[in-house]
């Protein structure tokens, strides 16, 4: 399908246009989709008419309001989106910090313009960023910040990185061409529609709910809600252009009720092609510019021991239960790690074992004891024995999925 054309004035992005490099050929930086694809569930079509709200527009299935997202091909826009995200995290009083040092390859300092670092900023709190996008090849994605901001460009093979408040530059590659797909970025309403459409089968209600107006376009509403009790997702809601299909605005709510976990929609939206000058891209006199090869770690191996020992631990990970009270299952081999016993104690963890611990809610069952770590979306149960049963689901059903593990 021919790239979408349109004269609108009305001015946003669609930032899943946006891909940025990798570690070493990538155009790939994704916000944690472990909660978005924890959080999407399966999803079963429940046909529906939109027949109310406003604007008037022709009646739609949800099933056809669905083609119609997949069959979206926007390729040149530009504008601004917000996204706001409270998974409800506890603070950690500073030792987050310690929990995360180390984070940067072995024997590399890192580049705080690095994307794969600076991007995880989206996973908390309120942001604005202005995106723009003209094609495969070329997208921009700026993160507006108090007194600076940080921004990637990708134009062709060149993939760059620039944080205005440490005037740190950070370079890396892209294959020209490449399709996009895996590269998206799923901070964007696009982006995290897709992740939430991955899959469909009949444990999920999808409905067409009314019509609205969003960044000044017209827009019908879909609906996406779990029919199985025990998810802490409560609804999810996608508003989606009615001329062009791209999602203009993504909310998922906890069953919980209260604010939405994420908010992300767009404020301004124009399909006009950008300038070509918005990819140009130098870095400035005096920045620090970082390659992305001088930060891998060294070539004999591209993991450090820990990481070889959390990868081999996914290559087997198993999952119990499906749709959206679907539970992984993996094997941390930490015997105590939980309640800070064991490599908790002298360990690799110190003393951040036993504090984290104690921000969990002891439960006991067929499987032994453990601890309950939540957010207002995403929860873990680490058990005493080393196992981690994760999801999208209630603390009693991880402690349910635990028990039948047994």
């Amino acid at each position: 399908m021919a790239p979408y054309e349109s004269d609108d004035t009305t001015a946003v992005a669609d930032a899943d246009e946006l891909r940025a490099a990798r570690r070493r050929k990538a155009a790939r930086y994704v916000v944690p989709a472990a909660v978005l694809g924890l959080a999407a569930g399966t999803i079963g079509l429940v046909p529906a008419l939109a027949d109310s709200g406003s604007p008037d527009l022709p009646k739609i299935t949800a099933e056809e309001l669905i083609e119609k997202i997949a069959a979206s091909d926007v390729q040149q826009l530009s504008g601004t989106v917000k996204i706001s995200t409270d998974l409800g995290l506890p603070d950690l009083g500073g030792l987050e910090g310690d929990l995360m040092s180390g984070a940067t390859p072995s024997g590399g300092e890192g580049s705080s313009a690095d994307p794969s670092a600076k991007l995880t900023e989206l996973a908390t709190g309120t942001h604005t960023l202005r995106v723009a996008a003209d094609g495969p090849d070329k997208q921009k994605l700026s993160l507006l910040e108090n007194a600076a901001e940080y921004s990637m460009i990708h134009n062709g093979k060149d993939v760059w990185g620039y944080d205005s408040a440490s005037n740190e530059v950070y370079h890396g590659t892209a294959d020209e061409g490449t399709e996009r797909g895996a590269e998206e970025t799923p901070a964007t309403p696009k982006g995290l529609t897709e992740e939430a459409l991955k899959a469909v089968d009949d444990t999920t209600s999808v409905t067409v709910d009314g019509t609205a107006q969003v960044a000044g376009r017209d827009a019908y509403k879909l609906l996406i809600e779990p029919k199985q009790s025990g998810s802490t997702v409560g609804a999810i809601s996608v508003a989606v252009d009615a001329r062009t299909g791209m999602p203009l605005k993504f909310t998922l709510t906890p069953a919980s009720g209260g604010s939405a976990v994420v908010d992300a929609g767009f404020t301004q939206v124009s399909f006009a092609k950008p300038a070509a000058s918005t990819f140009d891209f130098t870095p400035p006199k005096g920045a620090k510019v970082t390659e992305e090869d001088s930060v891998e770690a060294p070539e004999h191996s591209s993991q450090r021991p820990e990481e070889e020992e959390l990868a081999k631990g996914l290559e087997g990970l198993n999952v119990i239960g499906e749709g959206w009270t679907s539970v992984a299952v993996l094997d941390s081999g930490a015997e105590g790690a939980a309640s800070g016993a064991g490599r908790g104690d002298t360990g690799e963890l110190g003393a951040a074992g036993g504090f984290l611990g104690s921000l969990g809610d002891e439960v006991n069952g067929k499987f032994g004891s453990g601890t309950v770590f939540k957010t207002r979306l995403v929860n873990a149960l680490i058990t005493d024995d080393g196992k981690v049963y994760v999801g999208a689901v209630t603390k009693d059903a991880l402690v349910k999925a635990a028990d039948s593990a047994k």
